[in-house]
């Protein structure tokens, strides 16, 4: 993972990946994650990129 800082703990970021013809949403915040799950690819990839302009990140990672 290369968003790992020393010490163990992530940075911010934010993952989309789909699974089993579902979309997750990972926002990675202050040491939290959070994942939220999306029957279609374009909610998904909306909501991936509300959170990416609001925690001032420069793209989100497609798994």
């Amino acid at each position: 993972m290369d968003n790992v800082q020393s010490g163990g703990t992530r940075q911010p970021a934010i993952e989309v990946v789909e699974a089993c013809g579902e979309w997750f949403v990972r926002v990675v915040e202050d040491g939290q994650e959070l994942t939220r799950s999306f029957e279609t690819e374009s909610f998904a990839l909306a909501y991936a990129e509300g959170q990416r302009i609001r925690l001032g990140l420069d793209k989100v990672t497609r798994l």
